[in-house]
């Protein structure tokens, strides 16, 4: 009995080991995940930047940041976050047609959590036609 006792401890010893080596992974931690631009006038690109900190104890390497839209432009650190460090991703939307938007950008990585979704929304605003009428009588 105390030999099945002795074997079920190593074999727990084993698990909690192998567990806690997998903690030892990079990973994200965003000060926000997504980002809400309001009204953007037409034809005016905006641009905003998602701070993330690297919490695991590996360096936390991006590997692709893609939007979903051709309309999004990405772009990322893209050498490896060590630990406690801080990197950037810049997100560019090109405000070309109105109406309301909801984009995703896809972030994979070497983290724990090995892929991201990080989103932009906002509402693109028509701007008057040149020489369009206005109100008012002659």
């Amino acid at each position: 009995m105390k030999k099945l006792i002795l074997i079920c401890a190593v074999v727990l010893g084993f698990a909690f080991t192998a567990s806690a080596q997998t903690d030892a992974k990079p990973e994200f931690k965003f000060a926000a995940e997504k980002f809400d631009f309001g009204k953007v006038p037409q034809g005016k690109p905006v641009t905003t930047k998602f701070e993330y900190t690297n919490i695991g104890e590996e360096p936390l390497i991006l590997t692709e940041v893609k939007p979903t839209c051709g309309c999004t432009i990405a772009d990322y650190t893209k050498t490896p976050v060590k630990k406690g460090d801080k990197g950037i991703i810049t997100i560019t939307y090109n405000a070309a047609v109105a109406g309301a938007f909801n984009k995703t950008i896809v972030v994979t990585s070497n983290a724990r959590t090995p892929t991201k979704y990080l989103n932009i929304i906002g509402e693109v605003t028509a701007t008057p036609a040149p020489g369009a009428a206005t109100t008012g009588t002659k």
